[in-house]
């Protein structure tokens, strides 16, 4: 399942730096928990998802993660959890039953706040009233729903396994359970118009939704689309979409706080906001990643990947396949990478807090971004400027 549960960005694996770091204070601490499994695999899908051959071997995989996090909590000891995310695959998979046991140990063995947002990402395909009533009795604060689209015949063209009613349903059924909660859709689809794009979003602000997630189909390496592309409307065309989408959802009252997340005032998706402030995150699940932020190091981890080889290896107390200490010399451009993708940019103070070095660093490259037009800078924030969020890749390119 494709949302826009937004996998962080950061650069490629990088060597042990000799440098010192001195963190004064530790970032903002989330939790992510991936849900390998979901029914069919969609053909635009890089994510690490697997197709459930009959029953998921939900009780094992709930064990596995406890134990995950039991394992890792001397990184992150002492530390409240602001906000969980159970991310996939298709979370919604697993039975409001795992899902309450698995808050329950999230909140006995870590700081997890009263006030903690905790988001289950849902496939209108897999839900129902009654899961939804579970899911909210067990912990669940907001929920996303993997919609797509409503029109049928582009459901269809992304090998989604619901139909256009089942989302109409699953939107319906979010709005009665959940006081917060996102759609997911998807723009630039294969046979898609200029009136259908608005038309899904016109449908989808009926259900008045707290946030929305509007995002271009894009053709990733290792997909089924990749191999067999589709044919796609033209890129002027996509950019009419975006620029007629981000200004009904203006009108709306949706705030464009993200590169592709729209907001009501004070719905902002705080387990996403974290992730672009380069805040940390534990990961843990197959395939899971995490960045975790040390008196004296940032270091990067990722579980397992196959769902298989994270199960027979968390039994052994061996979760992790990879961990890696981040440059120092990277960390500013891996800040860059995700502060710059909000609409508010960053206070200044931010980027020494989160690398451990003076933005005095980076300056020159700030004011020759300044003076392209690409951003804002003042005392209070950085911010790309509407030019800078339209060619963002040329922005970021300014600070490698």
């Amino acid at each position: 399942m494709t949302t826009s549960r937004t996998i962080p960005i950061f650069a490629a694996k990088t060597a042990s730096t000799a440098a010192p770091l001195e963190f004064r204070v530790s970032p903002p601490l989330a939790l992510y928990v991936h849900i390998p499994w979901c029914v069919q695999k969609c053909p635009y899908c890089d994510f690490n998802s697997h197709e459930a051959d009959g029953a998921i071997p939900e009780t094992e995989y709930v064990a596995a993660l406890i134990a995950d996090l039991q394992s890792a909590l001397p990184l992150i000891w002492g530390r409240p959890v602001t906000s969980v995310f159970f991310g996939g695959g298709t979370p919604s998979l697993l039975s409001p039953a795992a899902v309450d046991e698995l808050i329950a140990a999230f909140r006995a063995l870590a700081m997890l706040t009263p006030e903690a947002e905790i988001t289950l990402e849902a496939n209108p395909g897999t839900v129902e009233a009654a899961k939804f009533t579970g899911f909210r009795n067990a912990g669940i604060n907001r929920l996303s729903l993997g919609i797509q689209s409503f029109n049928d015949e582009h459901l269809k063209a992304l090998g989604r396994i619901h139909g256009a009613a089942e989302a109409k349903r699953a939107a319906q059924l979010a709005g009665e359970h959940f006081e917060s909660f996102n759609l997911d859709l998807m723009y630039g689809l294969p046979g898609q118009t200029h009136a259908q794009a608005l038309s899904d979003v016109e449908t989808a602000l009926g259900f008045s939704p707290s946030h929305l997630s509007c995002y271009q189909l894009t053709l990733e390496p290792n997909t089924r689309f990749a191999a067999f592309p589709p044919v796609l409307p033209e890129s002027d065309l996509c950019a009419d979409m975006q620029e007629a989408i981000e200004a009904r959802l203006a009108t709306a009252g949706y705030f464009n706080y993200e590169t592709s997340a729209f907001a009501l005032t004070g719905k902002q998706c705080r387990h996403n906001l974290n992730y672009w402030h380069f805040g940390d995150y534990l990961g843990i699940g197959a395939g899971a990643h995490s960045k975790l932020t040390l008196h004296d190091r940032v270091l990067r981890q990722m579980r397992w990947k196959h769902p298989k080889a994270y199960l027979d290896n968390s039994r052994s107390g061996q979760p992790i396949q990879d961990e890696t200490q981040v440059e120092l010399a990277s960390l500013p451009f891996e800040f860059m990478m995700n502060a710059l993708r909000l609409a508010d940019g960053f206070p200044p103070a931010l980027f020494e807090a989160r690398t451990a070095q003076p933005l005095s660093n980076i300056l020159p490259k700030i004011r020759a971004a300044e003076a392209e037009g690409l951003l804002e800078v003042g005392p209070e924030r950085i911010a790309p400027t509407l030019k800078g969020r339209r060619f963002l890749n040329v922005l970021l390119e300014r600070f490698l």
